[in-house]
């Protein structure tokens, strides 16, 4: 199985569109997203994508087929970070992974595939009613980096949930 993270074009914006409308209406039951009276979820940080210089839109590709997507933040300051004291945090923003290839072993290789092409402090949030997003989330920190991660919980006006912070390329 052959994996790869494919930064997306400004010219390509409509598949990563197309995609957060599957993400959304997936993750709805924990989040509580709704649709507008167009039928769609909105995403107030899309077109942030390609004009935020700290952010990276990837297209998850298996085998040359769409798996997923994964937007990132990177070198977030931290006075715009959740719970990470370093000076700047790599930020795992959105994380999905289409069904047909969950259990696979995709998302861990993702993630591993991130932490290792952008090293340093990594900050991963989920919030507090995704149950199978946290479970996923420990087992592959836990693994990656050999159980050396920080877990704390989170609850005010901005955020209600769990974080985890940890190094990469170490």
């Amino acid at each position: 199985m052959n994996i790869e993270l494919v930064l997306v074009p400004y010219e390509d914006k409509t598949v990563l569109s197309q995609l957060i409308q599957l993400y959304r209406y997936d993750s709805s039951e924990f989040d509580g997203h709704v649709l507008n009276k167009h039928g769609l979820y909105l995403y107030k940080y899309f077109d942030h994508q390609w004009s935020d210089e700290y952010r990276r839109p990837f297209i998850i590709e298996v085998d040359g087929e769409i798996a997923g997507f994964v937007l990132i933040s990177l070198d977030v300051p931290k006075e715009h970070l959740k719970w990470s004291t370093a000076e700047k945090s790599h930020v795992v923003s959105e994380f999905f992974i289409m069904r047909k290839y969950r259990r696979k072993g995709v998302g861990r290789k993702v993630a591993h595939l991130l932490f290792e092409r952008f090293t340093g402090t990594w900050e991963v949030r989920q919030t507090a009613a995704n149950q199978p997003a946290y479970t996923f989330w420990k087992q592959v920190i836990s693994q990656y980096t050999n159980h050396a991660y920080q877990e704390n919980r989170l609850q005010n006006e901005n955020w209600n949930g769990p974080v985890f912070v940890f190094e990469s390329g170490n």
